[in-house]
C-alpha cells in the first residue's frame, strides 16, 4: 500500500459531482463511484474531511437572478448541501467506513454542529468529517467554507474535486483545442487571470495562508488516492516561483 504524503485534507466535492449525467438530484451510480473513491483515499492512512456543495438541488445566485432575495437563496442551498451531505454519509457508512456529517447551520436532528474542536477529535479517532451548509453564512460559497475549514483544522492540502475535467487549464478545454493545463499554478495567476480554481474570495484566503490546492478529475479511477501519495496528478496551485504547463 502506498504511503500518504499529506496527514489531514480537506476534499472540495461539488454537488454537481454527484449527479452524474442527469440535470437535476443524485445519481446512486455516481455516489457510488464516489463513495469508492473516498474508501481508497482513506486506505493510505490519510485524516479526510468533505466540503459538501450542494449545486446539482440549488444555487444562489441563479435564484437571485429571478428576483428572489440573495440571502433566502443562499440559504435554501445550504439546505441542498445537507441533502448531499446525507447522501454521501450513507454511502460511506454502506462501505464500512465511520463518518460524522456537522452542519454550519442549526440542524440537531440530522447533524452534529460544526464544532472545531468536535471535528479535529472525530478526525483524529478515524472517521470521516463531512460538513454542510457552507460557512453557515448567505453571500460566501462552499468553496469559501471548504478554504476556511481547512485552515480550521488544520489541513496540509485543500482539494479540489472537479467533473471531468483533470486540472487547471489556460482555457477552456471542452471548448479550446490548444488549451494547455497547468501543472503547478501560482495564486497570483490564477487570480489574475481569473482562472476557474474557485471563487476569489476562497483563492485568497488559501494564499493568505498558504494552503496548497490540488485541482483534479476525481473521475480518474484512483485519483485522489493518487494525488493524497503524491503523484504528479492535476494542477497544483501554490506558493510556487513559477507556473509550469504542459503541452497537450
Amino acid at each position: 500500500m502506498p504511503q500518504a504524503v499529506y496527514r489531514r485534507a480537506v476534499l472540495k466535492l461539488s454537488g454537481e459531482a454527484l449527479r452524474g449525467q442527469h440535470e437535476f438530484g443524485i445519481d446512486p451510480k455516481t455516489l457510488i463511484h464516489v463513495a469508492e473513491q473516498i474508501e481508497l483515499g482513506r486506505k493510505v492512512g490519510v485524516q479526510l474531511a468533505i466540503m459538501m456543495g450542494g449545486g446539482n438541488f440549488w444555487r444562489g445566485q441563479d435564484a437571485e437572478k429571478t428576483g428572489m432575495d440573495r440571502a433566502t437563496a443562499d440559504y435554501a442551498g445550504m439546505l441542498g448541501t445537507v441533502m448531499n451531505a446525507l447522501a454521501l454519509q450513507d454511502a460511506l457508512e454502506k462501505r464500512g467506513l465511520p463518518v460524522t456529517t456537522q452542519s454550519a447551520l442549526p440542524i440537531d436532528t440530522i447533524a452534529d454542529p460544526f464544532i472545531r474542536r468536535e471535528a479535529l477529535r472525530h478526525l483524529d479517532n478515524g472517521r470521516v468529517v463531512i460538513f454542510a451548509a457552507g460557512t453557515g453564512n448567505p453571500f460566501f460559497s462552499t468553496d469559501t467554507g471548504a478554504a476556511l475549514r481547512a485552515m480550521e483544522i488544520g489541513a496540509d492540502v485543500l482539494l479540489m474535486a472537479k467533473n471531468r475535467v483533470d486540472g487547471v487549464y489556460d482555457a477552456d478545454p471542452r471548448t479550446t483545442p490548444t488549451a494547455r493545463r497547468f501543472a503547478k499554478l501560482s495564486y497570483l495567476e490564477a487570480l489574475n487571470r481569473r482562472l476557474q480554481v474557485m471563487d476569489s474570495t476562497a483563492l485568497s484566503l488559501c494564499m493568505e495562508n498558504r494552503m496548497p490546492i490540488v485541482v483534479f478529475d476525481l473521475f480518474v479511477p484512483g485519483a485522489l488516492e493518487g494525488v493524497l501519495t503524491g503523484k504528479q496528478i492535476g494542477t497544483l496551485v501554490a506558493d510556487v516561483q513559477e507556473s509550469v504547463l504542459l503541452a497537450r
